[in-house]
């Protein structure tokens, strides 16, 4: 922990070198999150509801969604650059040769700082919903709420780990892992109620972003009886979002052991 915590302050040191644009990066990525949720919110304010569901109850998806990416995206920026900034230049083979873990030096290797902004527009659109529903918190379902929150990062970290390992075959054509990302932070903020029967599958059983979303924020709303799962169960379900990351690791093991240097 100490090294990544000395990897976290020299990213910050070489970002705020260039203060203005670390500055503007900053407030865009909260402005256009947040211009984001506005469309949410303009969305009610023209047909008041989607399905059943009402704009506070929207909002508590969307927080917790978004919170989860940001600090997901904010934490990985290495994964995410992996294949041309490591495989593609061979700058793997210096990770591979220190005596410290690669996921650590990766991880360690960018800090978003300017994904705060998102992180920011998460916690607020978590504040709006805390103060339009009428739920009467408790100290257990506040645990629910950050255990939901917890579970979502765990979740894009997984995703993030498979796209890194796909560099080690292709390192251009990584389009299909931000329909996973990006995409499922688009579908997440919604209940998958509102989906085909056959996506709903596709967001459970394959990558398992209802675990972390619909079926905790469902109970903490009230609505258990809509998804069909018994409200004990929903509690435990975003450690689905943990076998996933488990299943990525294993994946990503795989690809080192048959990565290839480029030999420059």
């Amino acid at each position: 922990m100490r090294l990544y915590l000395r990897y976290v302050a020299n990213c910050l040191r070489a970002q705020m070198l260039y203060p203005t644009a670390f500055l503007l990066r900053f407030a865009s990525q909260f402005f256009i999150t947040l211009t984001e949720f506005g469309g949410v919110f303009a969305l009610f304010a023209r047909f008041g509801h989607i399905g059943s569901w009402r704009f506070a109850e929207i909002a508590l998806f969307y927080g917790v969604i978004s919170t989860s990416f940001g600090l997901a995206d904010m934490t990985s920026k290495g994964l995410d650059m992996f294949g041309p900034q490591f495989v593609k230049t061979g700058d793997f083979d210096r990770v591979l040769l220190r005596p410290r873990s690669e996921m650590l030096q990766l991880a360690g290797f960018e800090f978003g700082f300017t994904s705060v902004g998102r992180i920011l527009q998460g916690l607020f659109a978590l504040a709006v919903a805390i103060m339009l529903l009428p739920i009467a918190w408790t100290l257990g379902q506040a645990a629910l709420l950050v255990w939901s929150i917890v579970g979502g990062v765990a979740l894009f970290w997984a995703i993030l780990i498979l796209q890194a390992t796909l560099s080690f075959w292709t390192v251009e054509a990584l389009e299909v892992a931000n329909t996973l990302t990006y995409g499922g932070v688009e579908a997440g903020q919604y209940p998958l109620d509102i989906y085909a029967a056959w996506f709903r599958k596709f967001l459970f059983f394959v990558v398992p972003i209802g675990c972390v979303s619909y079926l905790p924020v469902a109970t903490l709303l009230g609505r258990a009886g809509m998804t069909g799962v018994p409200a004990p169960a929903a509690d435990l379900a975003p450690s689905a979002a943990f076998v996933f990351l488990a299943l990525s690791m294993a994946a990503w093991r795989f690809g080192v052991a048959h990565y290839t240097s480029t030999g420059s």
